[in-house]
């Protein structure tokens, strides 16, 4: 790749557009197909506008936002993950760390004792920050808003790309 176009940023930029293209197109189809999931599943189990629930809807703002958000977040974990490969340069590394980044903070959360911690871990953790969008209940006991918490995630994913940048940068190929 760096031989056929040696501007490295280019091509980071180049597999950045990729990524997020073929995330935000599957994670549409993903998303549509469980939302169409959803609404001929749900009535049969019981969540019906008899007890208190609407059918499933696009046209639903909540749901449209938690549908939207999560093609979103979907793409925002892709780049986040690509900063991370580019700047590690092993799969397998790059994995780890990525899997590692967005666990750890839920599992220290649940292991401290402490409610003011906790709310902060939650507020800064990228996995926990970026599912707000996907809220639909209960939105006032969220730590973040929907889009605050995504841009937690975008902000997450940028530091990532921009340390995977500087570091392809300046490394040796």
């Amino acid at each position: 790749t760096l031989t056929a176009m040696p501007r490295r940023l280019t091509v980071l930029a180049a597999k950045a557009a990729l990524i997020a293209g073929l995330v935000l197109v599957a994670g549409a189809v993903a998303v549509l197909a469980s939302v169409l999931a959803g609404r001929l599943i749900l009535p049969g189990h019981g969540f019906t506008l008899a007890h208190g629930y609407r059918q499933m809807s696009l046209a639903h703002g909540p749901v449209l936002r938690a549908a939207g958000g999560s093609i979103l977040y979907l793409a925002l974990i892709a780049l986040l993950s690509l900063g991370v490969a580019t700047a590690v340069r092993e799969s397998a590394v790059a994995i780890g760390l990525v899997l590692g980044l967005l666990y750890l903070f839920p599992v220290v959360t649940s292991v401290i004792g402490n409610q003011h911690w906790q709310r902060h871990l939650e507020q800064i953790g990228p996995m926990t920050a970026g599912l707000y969008v996907q809220a639909t209940v209960n939105l006032r006991q969220l730590p973040l808003t929907h889009w605050q918490g995504l841009g937690v995630l975008a902000l997450w994913a940028a530091g990532a790309l921009i340390t995977g940048a500087l570091i392809f940068r300046f490394r040796d190929a």
